[in-house]
């Protein structure tokens, strides 16, 4: 089960950033936003995973409490990476 769950937070992790650097290759906001919000969706599981890690005692509560203010920083800033494309794409219609 650890195995699994291991494998689970590296996949998450790796969609993050794998959809920011897909969605910067599209060239229109829409796109862009749609791998946003894909990588904002892998950042909730990343969290949800790391939730469950606690729970079945695989880390300590101050990782947990680390991880989920990062986590938290980032997902504000996903959100409003992602409103200033959409933002973008209301002014080109």
């Amino acid at each position: 089960e650890r195995y699994g769950l291991t494998s689970q937070l590296r996949r998450c992790s790796v969609s993050i950033a794998s959809n920011l650097a897909e969605g910067s290759t599209r060239k229109s906001y829409k796109d862009q936003a749609h791998f946003t919000t894909m990588s904002y969706g892998s950042l909730m599981e990343l969290l949800n995973q790391l939730i469950i890690s606690f729970d079945l005692g695989y880390i300590e509560e101050p990782a947990l409490l680390f991880n989920r203010e990062a986590i938290f920083i980032l997902s504000l800033k996903l959100n409003n990476y992602r409103n200033t494309q959409l933002a973008k794409v209301e002014q080109n219609s």
